[in-house]
């Protein structure tokens, strides 16, 4: 096992030169989030990544959680970590000080989830949850849900869970039959859910789902689902935990990673039915969740941060000091050997873009919440809605090809267990699954966020990256050049495309755009290096992803064009 070192010269380095978090202490409401404070913060965070949290994710590994009579145990550690994690204020960073929280960006909380991940996904999945819950109720609930809800789940006494997929209804929402009858002022709820994470532990007093169901009359499909708190405990109205909810945890997922997350298989009123309290208004539940579900989407990208740099930093330490073979004579480490030091320098450059790519995207999110002129804010948010799905998805693809090398790194030691670090590549391997599939979320990019505003969001990107070329260092202006190219015609591509080609190419295409960008923010931090802190691979690192992943544009530009060419049915058949 190796031990995490906390990567803060690199964060440090992308919040200020390529998130701009100085200048985000200049939007209202944010002037106390200087430069200092957030520095502190990190210092204290990436000690408590290194000490309390990542001595546990081997441990979570191995013990998993488990349903003994009915109730979720997890595994030996992590209840006192959460505990410590409430006690430090961690949860509540981003949210209002009116309802307990700290009113810091959520660039900083990109940053903190970073280091929370790469110590212990699988404990980060509980706060990561829990924070889009606070922003769907602080979005769509009333005043009094907001003061009984969100406060204790920004202090992190509570905890909470997503209730959406069932057995027929797992992307197609649509297909949702849990159904809602009004009683009493309130709802009873009936129905069952899979695959439900952190749906039931022993980490916090209490846990507060948030439920898709129909109501009686609802319409059919999507339209007619309505959003409902269901906590497990009924708290009164000064937050005193009444009786237990009649909803109950029926199994536990037995799953290839994250074996310390509670995967949960439930049942909504087995007997008088769970009681349920409207968020937002009836039948439009969708708007409602998607709140919590786009915060999401970027939490899960920033998983598959966390773990590529956790994969990394031990095959590093292994490359470093597994000794195979001679040099001129003299026992070598692997590292010394080219084409691991390639394997190492691909995951570094893929880490460091996609840090770039993720701080980058969080400062446009305070940017759409927080700037004075609204068409600013209009601005911001359209960048975040197109950036969104690329976060999600090159963010946990990478994640993939991240973790897969460090085990090959390893060699023969990487494939057993006692190394650890088949961990990170079963861990990894749900995120492309996670909160709609990467596949979903290209096609959300094709099918939606190309559309937006005329078609406009793309080219607005374009035209930005267009004015990098002349300040970026000479060496990799021609490379980035044609791979913007590249990027230009794929878009005009897709954006006439019919559905059918618009869909198969979809893939490619978000690759596309994810490289392409990266090459850009690598480029960025490049000529942002000098003298700077942190700063010193930068260049090097720009320099590799020219040479060795832009030209890989080059095929996800064919591979788009070529559209629906040769994805007949009938190859599928006999």
């Amino acid at each position: 096992m190796t031990v995490f070192t906390p990567p803060l010269r690199e964060m440090r380095f992308v919040l200020r030169h390529l998130a701009g978090v100085e200048r985000l202490a200049e939007l209202p409401g944010l002037g106390h989030a200087t430069v200092d404070l957030i520095d502190a913060a990190l210092d204290e965070a990436g000690r408590f990544a290194a000490e309390a949290l990542a001595p546990l994710n081997a441990v979570g590994d191995r013990h998993g959680a488990v349903l003994e009579n009915g109730m979720v145990r997890t595994a030996p550690g992590f209840a006192e970590a959460f505990r410590k994690f409430r006690e430090g204020g961690w949860m509540g960073v981003v949210f209002p000080e009116a309802y307990g929280g700290q009113d810091l960006p959520w660039t900083l909380n990109t940053a903190l989830a970073d280091l929370w991940n790469a110590a212990n996904m699988t404990f980060q999945i509980c706060p990561l949850l829990t924070q889009g819950a606070v922003e769907a109720i602080l979005h769509h609930g009333s005043e009094a849900q907001k003061r009984l809800y969100a406060t204790r789940l920004v202090e992190g006494r509570w905890t909470a869970a997503m209730g959406l997929t069932e057995p027929q209804a797992g992307t197609d929402l649509g297909a949702v039959r849990t159904r809602a009858e009004p009683r009493d002022g309130h709802y009873r709820l009936f129905g069952q859910k899979i695959f439900i994470t952190f749906g039931d532990h022993d980490m916090a007093e209490n846990i507060v789902h948030l439920v898709l169901a129909r109501l009686p009359d609802a319409p059919a499909g999507a339209k007619g689902l309505s959003l409902f708190i269901v906590p497990k405990y009924l708290p009164e109205p000064d937050g005193r935990l009444g009786p237990r909810n009649d909803w109950r945890v029926l199994k536990l997922e037995h799953k290839i990673g994250i074996h310390a997350s509670p995967t949960c298989a439930l049942s909504y009123g087995d007997d008088a039915g769970a009681v349920g309290f409207l968020l937002g208004e009836p039948n439009r539940g969708l708007a409602c969740i998607f709140t919590m579900i786009n915060n999401a989407r970027l939490a899960v990208g920033h998983e598959g941060l966390g773990l590529a740099e956790r994969a990394f930093q031990a095959a590093l330490a292994w490359a470093r000091t597994r000794i195979q073979g001679r040099i001129d004579g003299r026992p070598a480490p692997i590292a010394s050997y080219p084409d691991v030091r390639r394997m190492l320098l691909r995951m570094r450059a893929q880490i460091a873009a996609m840090r770039a790519l993720c701080y980058w995207t969080a400062s446009f999110v305070d940017r759409a919440a927080r700037a004075a002129d609204p068409a600013e804010r209009r601005r911001a948010a359209d960048r975040v809605a197109l950036l969104t799905p690329v976060v999600k998805a090159w963010c946990t693809d990478l994640a993939q090809e991240v973790t897969h090398a460090a085990v090959q790194v390893h060699g023969g030691m990487g494939y057993v267990e006692e190394t650890g670090v088949a961990q990170y590549w079963r861990d990894a391997r749900i995120l492309p699954i996670y909160e709609g599939t990467n596949g979903v979320q290209a096609m959300d990019l094709v099918g939606r966020k190309l559309a937006m505003a005329d078609g406009r969001l793309p080219w607005d990107l374009v035209a930005e990256l267009r004015g990098d070329l002349e300040s970026v260092p000479g060496e990799l202006r021609l490379s980035l050049r044609e791979a913007l190219e590249r990027l230009e015609e794929a878009t005009r591509y897709v954006q006439g495309a019919g559905e059918e080609a618009k869909g198969a190419a979809a893939a490619a295409y978000l690759r596309l755009l994810g490289h392409t960008l990266g090459g850009f923010l690598l480029a960025r931090g490049a000529r942002a290096a000098a003298g700077a802190e942190g700063g010193a691979a930068w260049p090097g690192l720009a320099r590799f992803w020219c040479a060795h992943l832009l030209p890989e544009t080059q095929g996800l530009l064919s591979s788009v064009l070529a559209g629906a060419e040769g994805l007949e049915p009938a190859l599928l058949e006999g």
